[in-house]
């Protein structure tokens, strides 16, 4: 119970502190530095729970990373399950506190729920979702490799990746690469956010899907190299 209360800690910590920043920034496109701002409190957030609870969890706290390490055998259908389900109620606690902070306030508004951004079809932002997820679950599976991983570095070159696929995907969707991050912003959001919200649900589970047959590929051992 402890490694599922663990994952419920940490989503939530990585929506309250990047959505929270996001919003407080006012991340948009025009303005570099909230993009920045926002890229690194997402990245930020990653690596400070990666040291904290990386231990307990593994730290994945994102179900599209969940995944790929399920489809890598790594854990087991139970776990990946509960896994999931305690990332996103820690993504609604997360949510509702930045929604109780926000709420009367005229200066902010919002869950930073993610959204297409102006001048991106519904298609290229699934595009992004995927391709994007892709790398970054990549990345998660090729550094926590018990063989070939990068040990106690793991985290800190999964939480740099991140900020990385924020500064170029903020511009396309505004950045999931994790359905819990989506799902509970939307709701709290309403609106466009939920009609959109399948692009940041597919779109992540299908990148991690591919991330982890790339890793086995990668990975496997072939009758020449042995």
């Amino acid at each position: 119970m402890k490694k599922y209360l663990a994952e419920m800690v940490g989503t939530m910590v990585l929506v309250l502190m990047g959505c929270g920043v996001a919003v407080s920034l006012g991340c948009n496109i025009g303005d570099n530095a909230s993009v920045v701002g926002t890229a690194l409190a997402f990245g930020l957030s990653v690596v400070a729970m990666a040291y904290a609870i990386g231990g307990i969890s593994g730290c994945h706290i994102n179900p599209a990373i969940t995944l790929g390490v399920w489809l890598s055998k790594r854990m087991s259908g139970k776990d990946a399950a509960m896994y999931m389900l305690f990332q996103v109620i820690g993504a609604f606690i997360g949510s509702a506190i930045l929604w109780v902070l926000t709420s009367n306030s005229p200066e902010v508004a919002g869950t930073g729920a993610n959204s297409i951004q102006e001048g991106v079809s519904l298609c290229a932002g699934l595009v992004a979702e995927i391709v994007f997820t892709f790398v970054f679950v990549l990345v998660v599976l090729g550094t926590t490799d018990s063989e070939k991983g990068a040990g106690k570095l793991a985290g800190l070159a999964i939480g740099l990746t991140l900020v990385l696929v924020h500064l170029v995907c903020i511009r396309y969707t505004g950045t999931s690469v994790n359905p819990a991050r989506s799902i509970a912003p939307a709701v709290f959001q309403g609106g466009e956010a939920l009609c959109q919200l399948w692009v940041f649900i597919v779109g992540p589970f299908v990148g991690a899907a591919l991330s982890a047959l790339v890793w086995k590929c990668l990975s496997c051992k072939c009758a020449c190299e042995k």
